[in-house]
Parts: C-alpha cells; sequence; structure tokens
C-alpha cells in the first residue's frame, strides 16, 4: 500500500513539474529589420492543445533547425502555416489577419544606392492605395521575402517595384527618377584611356537637355559594366553615337577635342618586326590641315595596331589614300620623306 502512494506522489510531482515547465515557457520574438516584432506565445498554443508540445515540435518546428521561413513558404503549409490554414485557425494568407500577429505600424524601408543616395520605400503611402492589403506585394511573386536587391533594368521587366511601376498601374520605372531618388545628383564620369587625355561625360549638362530614360537603361544600363565602346563602335551608332551621329547632337568622329580637352596625338613611330624604326607620323602636322575624322576611322580604326604595307598603300590604302601625288606628295616618291630622322 505504501509503495503505491508513494509511486502516485512521484507520479504527480513529476506532472506538475511537466506542466510548471510548459506554462514557463517563454514566448519567441521575431524580429525584423523595418517593421514591428511578432511575438509567438506558447502559453496561449500551449492551452490551446492541452500542454501538449508534441503537437509542433519535433513535427513542426526542429528545434535543432535555426530556419527562418517566408510568408510565401507559410503559406504552403511551411511552419505557422502547418496550422494557420484557414482550416483549424485564421490563414497567414489572409490581408485582414496580418495583424493579428504583425502588430504596430509597417516603417519606412531606405535602401542606400551608392552615388545615387537613398531611396525610401514608405510602407504608409503604399498601404494607403493598396486599400490596407498587404498581400498586394508580399504574395510570393512581387516580394518574396529571398529576393536580392535588383538592378533598374530588372525592374523595367516586372521584378519588384516594376511589378507596379510600369507606367499603367503607377508611374514608371524608367524615368521620374527624382520621385524615388530624392536630391538625385548623378555624377560627372571620366573615362580614362591610355595615350589620349581622359574623356568626361558630364550627367549635368546631358540632364539639362534629356531626361534619364532616354539613355537609360536601353542605350546604357543603369550601374552595369558592359564594355567599353570604341570610337568605331560610336561611328556605328552604339554608345555614344547613338546621338552623336552628327544629327542630333556633334559626329563623335568630329572634332575629338570636345570630348577629349586638350588632347594632343602623340607622335607615332613605328617599327618592323627586330624592332629597327622605319618611320614616324607627325599629328602635330597633319591636325593642322586635317580635321580627326578626314582619317578616323575610315582610313584608320583607333587603336587597332595594323600596319599597311608599302605596296597596299601604293594601292590607295592607309596613308596612300592622301599620298598618292595629288592630295600629297605620292608614297612612291622621296623615301626620306617619312623614313628620314625624326623631326
Amino acid at each position: 500500500m505504501f509503495k503505491r502512494i508513494l509511486l502516485l506522489a512521484i507520479t504527480v510531482s513529476l506532472l506538475s513539474v511537466i506542466c510548471a515547465g510548459a506554462a514557463e515557457t517563454k514566448d519567441v520574438r521575431f524580429n525584423f529589420k523595418n517593421a514591428g516584432s511578432v511575438v509567438f506565445s506558447h502559453e496561449l498554443h500551449l492551452k490551446a492543445y492541452n500542454n501538449n508540445c508534441k503537437v509542433c515540435h519535433n513535427a513542426i518546428f526542429n528545434l535543432t533547425d535555426k530556419k527562418r521561413y517566408t510568408m510565401a513558404e507559410m503559406e504552403k503549409t511551411k511552419s505557422c502555416g502547418a496550422c494557420h490554414s484557414g482550416v483549424k485557425t485564421f490563414s497567414v494568407a489572409s490581408d485582414k489577419d496580418c495583424s493579428r500577429c504583425h502588430t504596430g505600424k509597417p516603417q519606412s524601408v531606405p535602401y542606400a544606392v551608392k552615388g545615387l543616395g537613398s531611396v525610401v520605400f514608405s510602407h504608409a503611402s503604399h498601404i494607403a492605395k493598396a486599400g490596407g492589403s498587404c498581400k498586394a506585394c508580399h504574395n510570393g511573386k512581387v516580394i518574396t521575402g529571398k529576393e536580392k536587391a535588383v538592378t533598374m533594368a530588372e525592374m523595367e521587366k516586372g521584378r519588384t517595384c516594376g511589378a507596379c511601376h510600369n507606367g499603367k498601374r503607377a508611374f514608371t520605372v524608367t524615368e521620374n527618377c527624382d520621385r524615388c531618388h530624392k536630391t538625385l545628383k548623378p555624377k560627372e564620369i571620366a573615362f580614362k584611356l591610355k595615350g589620349v587625355t581622359p574623356a568626361t561625360f558630364s550627367h549635368t549638362f546631358h540632364t539639362s537637355v534629356y531626361s534619364c530614360k532616354d539613355c537609360h537603361t536601353k542605350t546604357f544600363p543603369y550601374k552595369t559594366v558592359v564594355g567599353k565602346a570604341t570610337m568605331d563602335d560610336m561611328a556605328k551608332g552604339k554608345s555614344c553615337g547613338l546621338c552623336h551621329n552628327g544629327k542630333d547632337a556633334f559626329a563623335s568622329s568630329g572634332d575629338c577635342n570636345k570630348c577629349h580637352k586638350g588632347m594632343k596625338p602623340a607622335q607615332l613611330t613605328f617599327k618592323s618586326k627586330n624592332g629597327t624604326i622605319t618611320g614616324y607620323f607627325s599629328h602635330a602636322f597633319h591636325t593642322e590641315i586635317y580635321k580627326c575624322n578626314d582619317c578616323h576611322s575610315k582610313l584608320f580604326p583607333y587603336g587597332n595596331g595594323k600596319s599597311a604595307t608599302m605596296k597596299q598603300m601604293e594601292a590607295g590604302a592607309a596613308c596612300g589614300a592622301c599620298h598618292d601625288g595629288n592630295s600629297a606628295f605620292s608614297v612612291k616618291g622621296d623615301c626620306l620623306k617619312c623614313h628620314g630622322k625624326q623631326s
């Protein structure tokens, strides 16, 4: 009899400890960078399931797994969504019930963009325009919770902000840059080139004449390295040459000094394969008589490093296009005029 009483006392004590342990289980707080915390109440859920921890552990929440789930994953019955599906209790996919877990007001979200200041996304204004519907954006398609920063070019294809800012539902992301990028002042861009003075692109000047969308993103993707265009490429309408074609703006093949300020092309030295100097070309002399585009880039593509033979010149190639005995002395004439000493 004594043994039975002792066993009953031990059992009651153990149950008391288990119940006390369940009751003392702490709330779990999930913190978010730009929103209020979500607090999971162990006490509330244990009460609903008669202190049965196994309903959730480890069937739904593995205590050894620190994984965080997105709302899109919860809507697919992961994590809280296993019960909060609209069957057992309110659904995580329900707009009207978002505030039951996410208390407080969503904060504005700042995005720091290098060289362009901060872009601030206002939850307050967007929620008001969406009629209080969080799911208008947080629907697993527009905002999934896993996307990294996207480029403007990606937004133009409907990613993130571009899903609504497409010129139909809201102003397009391809223009009105200062509506998001407050106090926008794009920097001047200097292109450093070997053997030639730098060419500086002035955003200040160009934005006083054109809008951002005239160049971005079809001609120049934002913040994307697409490789430098050669002067030959520009002459064919690429890059700067799209506008600098001699019609919309001065031609890229025209006065080089307009972009390359203070340019003084160097004298060229031509050497044979064994390193012997065979001749010189004076840019200083020729630019006094001709313009850059008289030779570049039809006769001489910029920086291609190829040399024509004397035979090719006699047929009208390279120097022979002018040095034909009519426009200038013939390449068939006095060899020392070119193959003499450096002047």
